[in-house]
């Protein structure tokens, strides 16, 4: 309506201004019309709250670098608390060993059943960038808490197994639309964002070896289901805190086409890097409660002890690194950390009892690092596809996982732990040059 008044107002060559004698005023009898108009749509403009001066909605204008720092705490929260029960499958391989009566291979196996639906996780990723799937994320850590808390109860492997299988599958639900959850609303700082993410994801993996210890301890293997209940309370506060929060992108994403020349460029080195270590990684992360019960000789509550250390220095290394890799670039960050690991995993192998615990925290802090800066290049890398690449990832990452799980329990069957152990260490050397291979990417670059 107000354009179409300017336009009528166009046709007459002057406009007559009436007299005022008010402060601020002045008399002008006529004045040109261009600089009338000019003025005229000046003011529409600037009263017209969905628009700037530039006839550009204000939501493409929002700031796009963000740090919406009580959300991102609000997940990772979540994400403690979630893998707080995940990390129970390690710390009670011991006693599912002893009930089973299985071998090595066996009865790592049984976590290789929670990581066999992380195939699932591209079919998830995208759908979280099309749909809102932060019901995945709320419901989670309930259903994870109840499934992994019960495996006491049954005295058979082919239950435990299906139980986990479906613990996995809850895993993967949280896993695939939260770090894309992450990734969107931290803006610019991408790496602090999966620092604090993946921090709180190894604070719970370093504080449920102990818990589980103690549940064992307080209830009994067949009470362990009473711990469940805390994963119920988390996710009413999940549903408190994120019932309104979109878990999809805000711009419509680019079809799959798009991205397949990307994801064919990018995976497969990603995969050499994640190959190569995943070796060292199962060997410190799963079996390491049976190595230092058999080899080293400790009881269950220093072989859970000695995980929760590890998994502890890891929330520190996590938190740094992420940061750093914003700060001095992803590949200089990962190359230290994928050459440093595998060295300081070999001198835990053959250092005296007194380094143990010095050794471990090391390795806390450099082993299992390097997941925050490979998940922000993956999120650097497909800024349109962020969930369906973190998808990707994560289902290629425990799939990785579940064949080295498998291939180091068969390892120490066949030549023992401990040279399981140094075998997957001299392999996470090979990661090394796979980084320089990856994708450039301007936060890739050394400088």
């Amino acid at each position: 309506m107000t354009r179409m008044i300017v336009c009528a107002l166009r046709s007459s060559a002057f406009i007559r201004v009436p007299y005022t004698k008010k402060l601020g005023q002045v008399n002008v009898g006529k004045l040109p019309y261009n600089h009338f108009l000019v003025n005229l749509e000046e003011k529409v403009s600037s009263m017209n709250p969905t628009t700037t001066s530039e006839n550009v909605p204000l939501a493409e204008t929002a700031v796009p670098d963000t740090f919406n720092t009580n959300q991102i705490f609000t997940i990772a929260g979540g994400h403690f608390v979630h893998d707080t029960y995940s990390a129970f499958i390690a710390p009670l391989l011991p006693l599912l060993q002893e009930r089973l009566a299985t071998n090595y291979a066996l009865t790592g196996s049984l976590a290789i059943f929670a990581q066999l639906p992380s195939l699932l996780n591209p079919l998830i990723g995208y759908l979280a960038d099309r749909v809102s799937l932060r019901y995945f994320v709320i419901l989670a850590p309930a259903i994870t808490a109840t499934l992994f808390s019960i495996l006491g109860i049954f005295n058979s492997y082919l239950v435990i197994a299906l139980l986990l299988l479906a613990g996995g599958v809850s895993i993967a639900a949280f896993h695939a639309p939260a770090p894309a959850m992450i990734g969107r609303l931290a803006g610019k700082r991408v790496g602090t964002g999966m620092s604090i993410f993946m921090a709180s994801g190894e604070l719970g993996r370093a504080v449920g070896p102990i818990v589980a210890v103690a549940g064992i301890s307080w209830f009994g293997l067949e009470g362990l289901w009473r711990l469940m209940f805390v994963g119920w309370a988390v996710t009413a506060v999940l549903y408190w805190r994120l019932h309104d929060v979109s878990a999809r992108t805000d711009t419509k994403p680019a079809g799959l086409h798009e991205a397949w020349p990307q994801i064919r460029r990018f995976f497969p080195v990603l995969g050499w890097i994640m190959l190569a270590r995943s070796g060292m990684v199962v060997a410190l992360t799963t079996y390491l409660p049976l190595y230092m019960q058999d080899e080293v000789e400790v009881s269950l509550w220093l072989a859970a002890a000695a995980l929760s250390i590890l998994e502890g220095a890891g929330v520190a290394g996590a938190l740094f690194s992420g940061t750093a890799s914003d700060r001095f670039g992803r590949r200089r960050v990962l190359v230290t950390l994928t050459l440093v690991s595998p060295l300081l995993s070999l001198l835990f192998i053959y250092s005296p009892g007194w380094l143990a615990i010095p050794l471990l925290i090391a390795l806390g802090l450099t082993a299992v690092a390097p997941t925050p800066v490979l998940l922000a290049v993956v999120q650097d890398a497909f800024p349109d596809h962020r969930a369906l690449a973190n998808g990707i990832y994560i289902g290629l990452n425990f799939l990785i996982r579940a064949l080295a799980i498998w291939v180091i329990g068969w390892m120490a069957d066949s030549v023992g732990l401990t040279t399981a152990f140094v075998l997957g260490s001299v392999a996470a050397l090979l990661s090394v040059p796979g980084v320089w291979f990856l994708p450039r990417h301007r936060t890739l670059k050394n400088t």
